[in-house]
């Protein structure tokens, strides 16, 4: 196939260009195959891209100068001139991620490679912004301290929280007044303020939704809607491959979703598949329920009231699923959570048991997957801000380039 047929084929998203004014983009496509595929040479980046193969010289040695790419050993035993592959340098940037939660907030530091570099979690009653603003402040201050003469080479801070937070101040418990405190916060600005980085916001569990995205097993998958099981169930929503924010920011917002009650009716999935909905049954029973907000504890004591949400959640979960599968033709419901993998393997099976019950004639059943970050997923979803705007392409042109069969 001759060089201007071979590139009127490609896709127009997983072109590049040779004009001079589009270098940057061209770096960033790079960087998005590199980081799709894990690593790739420079005739590799050619043929999926239609750059000319100079043009890719110049974008690979350019980036691998900026440290953003290193070169790995010689591939030979082809005819020619052995192919270096190039993969991401995870030194090359670095991202902070925070999760703001109703009842923890948690702080990673992430690098380039999407390795965690650098964790902390507290935990509170609930949270204020004084608190919150601190506890961010010494957290980048410690993840500073880790660096060291690297500290320049973050990229930015990601805030991940629940928008609205102040809605609800009677289901976590907390005074209102305390609450209403944040109605009131520019809380990107503040903290802006408070640190010489570049700081985004973003929905807590849409921003989990890109971590999956980005760092999770999800990527192959064009359309899917996600769900996370924190404090209270958020979600998320993919579309042709990109994540889908919607026109507010707050798509795909399932804990708002009516679901059937079991004596009639209809409530909020958050009134059913949220882990205050647990914590009130366990407190009501005497339990202790600090476990509850500890992925890694034993949650197998919980008994009668575990076996009771799981099943009260799986059935709401899968009908706001069957909902869903019917207005966007979805491939998947992905699940995650804070909580242990052994609670979100029984959710899962629980969830896909009560679809397989219910009349879908005419619905594709979606599959029902497990998402891979688990309680991180949050704060991953808050340092994948500035990594996508910073150094890759649009989310919604991801899916065009990712594994290439023939580079398998």
């Amino acid at each position: 196939m001759n060089q201007s047929v071979r590139e009127a084929t490609l896709a127009p998203e997983r072109r590049g260009t040779n004009q001079a004014g589009m270098r940057a983009f061209n770096e960033r496509l790079v960087l998005t195959l590199v980081r799709a595929h894990g690593r790739l040479a420079k005739t590799d980046i050619a043929r999926l891209t239609g750059l000319s193969a100079q043009t890719v010289s110049v974008i690979m040695r350019a980036l691998e100068a900026e440290h953003l790419l290193r070169r790995g050993e010689p591939r030979r035993g082809r005819v020619g001139q052995p192919s270096v592959p190039l993969s991401l340098d995870p030194d090359g940037a670095y991202f902070i991620g925070v999760k703001i939660g109703r009842r923890s907030l948690d702080l990673v530091l992430v690098d380039f490679a999407g390795n965690i570099r650098h964790r902390e979690v507290e935990t509170y009653a609930y949270p204020t912004p004084g608190q919150a603003i601190e506890t961010i402040r010494e957290g980048v201050g410690a993840c500073e301290k880790l660096l060291g003469a690297r500290t320049g080479r973050i990229a930015g801070v990601g805030l991940a929280m629940p928008f609205l937070l102040w809605e609800w101040a009677e289901a976590v418990g907390a005074p209102p007044e305390e609450l209403d405190l944040w109605r009131q916060l520019d809380l990107r600005a503040e903290v802006g303020r408070a640190l010489p980085y570049p700081v985004y916001l973003q929905n807590d569990a849409t921003a989990a939704c890109g971590a999956e995205l980005v760092f999770g097993r999800q990527g192959m998958l064009r359309d899917f809607i996600y769900f996370y099981i924190g404090a209270f169930i958020g979600g998320g929503l993919v579309i042709d491959g990109g994540l889908y924010a919607g026109r507010s920011g707050n798509a795909a917002a399932v804990g708002s979703m009516p679901v059937p009650r079991t004596d009639g009716g209809t409530e909020q999935l958050i009134h059913q598949a949220s882990l205050v909905v647990l914590e009130r049954r366990l407190r009501a029973a005497g339990h202790d329920t600090k476990p509850l907000y500890d992925p890694g504890a034993d949650w197998s004591g919980f008994g009668e009231h575990l076996d009771a949400w799981l099943d009260q959640a799986s059935r709401g979960i899968a009908a706001a699923v069957a909902v869903a599968g019917a207005v966007i033709d979805i491939e998947a419901a992905v699940i995650d959570g804070a909580m242990p993998p052994a609670i979100q393997t029984r959710l899962i099976e629980g969830v896909a048991g009560a679809l397989g019950g219910m009349d879908l004639s005419g619905i594709q059943c979606p599959a029902v997957e497990p998402g891979s970050l688990g309680p991180a997923a949050r704060a991953l979803g808050g340092a994948t801000l500035p990594l996508l705007d910073r150094y890759l392409v649009d989310q919604h042109r991801l899916a065009s380039i990712r594994a290439d069969p023939a580079l398998a």
